[in-house]
């Protein structure tokens, strides 16, 4: 329809966002109520929908379930915050009636919410639909905007708990343009963008700190901070990625699968994704990871995230076949059948590394089928002890060794704003570094420089 619509995805998802970024042709942006503060949200929001036409927010599961009863970090929570009218979407698989009892339940549960239509799903055929939409409009009050048939074709192959990532997906594009067809014939398109239209003025609570512009730093050159980008690697938050542009970086894709070695970079970050779908090309790519295992041994700063961290460790294990990894960690990570790690996480970091605090406290979430079925610590040790969530081992998280940190927890920028500077203030250390003969490895293992018999880190 030729309108600028900015996608959000509600809770701490990688592979809807992806899909929805695709689509729109412009990053997909996370809210998440445990992760971030009210009013980090309010001022990441307004910052990313400046300029555009609308947005669009997909929520996660129900319109009230969260971690509590009382819903504390639903999609409900968060509309009533954005004062954003809501489209609820309902699954009518043999039901009529009752689905207008579900609407009139979720309308009366809290009438403060501003629910303003109704899309059926999964409808049978036209009895199906007139009953269905008889009941919402005479029961609730609501408008059908949308009639959803059951669809015989599935585009959308699954695995384990959502969707393929798009960039898995072999007919993306003919997917994308039969979803196009069946909103155009099904949903009334003109007057769900006038609901979005009624949505009131957003404005910043008066002292709270505002997103900054994607300004860079003056340096004498940016940083370069690789990020490993393919089909191995894959679930990025774009907010981190554009933090660390704000803050002077220069951002290096990297491919894991292809690439013969590590780019001169100074710094690195791997993110999740699904290292066990990419096992066997990850495994003969020997010269890429003999390249990053001597990086690290001379100091290069890593921050890995899940997948990253399994890539990190000496061995895969899929299906009880065993692929060699980088080895930075004498680990060997397990693909398993049932998920490991699910759901929001507290991390209390306990020990000095190179990227946070001791004593600060960090929100964010984990999600992974593998677990660490070995390890022998030589020099690593566990940074983060987990006041929620399952992390590594025994309640522990953080893998360190020298200028790396590894972690099954995903970290969101808006609500963890140490996590860049740190990965910042690394990679300048590192460059400096590089160009000096007195640097020594303190006895944590991260990189610092001699001055006047003292140790001086960061």
């Amino acid at each position: 329809m030729g309108l600028k619509v900015v996608p959000f995805k509600k809770g701490p998802d990688f592979i809807d966002a992806g899909w929805l970024a695709y689509v729109a042709g412009r990053p997909c942006y996370n809210l998440d109520l445990f992760m971030m503060s009210k009013e980090e949200i309010l001022s990441s929001f307004i910052y990313r929908v400046k300029g555009s036409d609308g947005a669009v927010i997909e929520g996660n599961r129900g319109l009230y379930d969260g971690v509590d009863s009382e819903g504390t970090y639903s999609t409900a929570r968060l509309a009533k915050l954005l004062q954003a009218p809501i489209i609820l979407v309902v699954d009518c698989t043999k039901a009529t009636s009752t689905v207008a009892a579900v609407v009139l339940g979720c309308q009366r549960f809290d009438p403060d919410l501003a629910i303003k239509g109704v899309i059926l799903n999964q409808v049978a055929g036209d009895r199906h639909e007139s009953v269905i939409c008889k009941a919402v409009e005479r029961y609730c009050n609501l408008p059908v905007l949308g009639v959803v048939p059951k669809l015989r074709k599935d585009l959308f192959p699954e695995r384990h708990m959502g969707l393929i990532p798009y960039i898995e997906h072999h007919r993306i594009e003919r997917s994308i343009t039969f979803t196009v067809d069946v909103a155009e014939r099904h949903i009334d398109l003109d007057r769900l963008w006038d609901v979005a239209n009624s949505a009131p003025q957003l404005s910043i609570i008066k002292g709270v700190r505002r997103v900054r512009a994607n300004r860079r730093e003056r340096r004498e050159r940016p940083l370069d901070i690789g990020v490993i980008r393919d089909h191995a690697f894959q679930f990025y938050y774009p907010e981190n990625l554009e933090e660390l542009e704000r803050l002077g970086a220069r951002l290096i894709e990297i491919n894991a699968t292809s690439e013969r070695e590590l780019p001169p970079i100074d710094a690195l970050y791997i993110g999740g994704g699904f290292p066990e779908t990419q096992a066997e090309r990850l495994s003969e790519n020997i010269s890429f990871r003999d390249s990053l295992y001597q990086r690290v041994e001379n100091g290069l700063p890593v921050y890995a995230e899940c997948g990253g961290l399994m890539y990190l460790g000496k061995e895969l294990v899929v299906e009880d076949k065993t692929y060699p990894m980088v080895g930075v960690f004498k680990a060997v990570f397990t693909i398993e059948k049932r998920p490991q790690g699910h759901g929001y996480t507290v991390l209390e970091v306990e020990r000095s590394n190179p990227y946070f605090t001791t004593g600060t406290r960090l929100k964010g979430h984990e999600f992974h089928y593998s677990r660490l079925s070995a390890l022998k610590e030589d020099n690593t040790y566990f940074a983060f002890r987990m006041e929620r969530g399952e992390g590594l081992y025994k309640k522990k998280d953080g893998l360190c060794y020298k200028n790396v940190l590894a972690t099954y927890t995903h970290l969101h920028a808006v609500g963890n704003g140490e996590w860049a500077d740190r990965i910042i203030e690394r990679a300048t250390a590192y460059t400096i570094l590089n160009k000096r003969s007195d640097a020594i490895f303190s006895t944590e293992g991260y990189y610092g420089v001699k001055k006047g018999g003292c140790l001086s880190v960061g």
